[in-house]
């Protein structure tokens, strides 16, 4: 019994881990153009593409996915 390894509830698999890391990577750049686009040439479009990337971005960083 002492020797049992308990496993967290909500574990990833490894290969969820990478992609989730690798999106992280990719979409920073991303919020960064989008957000001298939308200082250039605001649309409503931009401004909500730019909420949702950052939004994505914030809850990444917190693990909610």
């Amino acid at each position: 019994m002492m020797g049992r390894k308990y496993r967290r509830h909500y574990h990833r698999p490894p290969w969820w881990l990478k992609i989730r890391a690798m999106f992280a990577q990719i979409l920073l750049p991303l919020i960064c153009f989008q957000f001298l686009r939308t200082l250039l040439f605001p649309t409503t479009f931009d401004v909500i593409l730019l909420t949702l990337m950052f939004v994505l971005y914030c809850s990444l960083l917190l693990k909610l996915f």
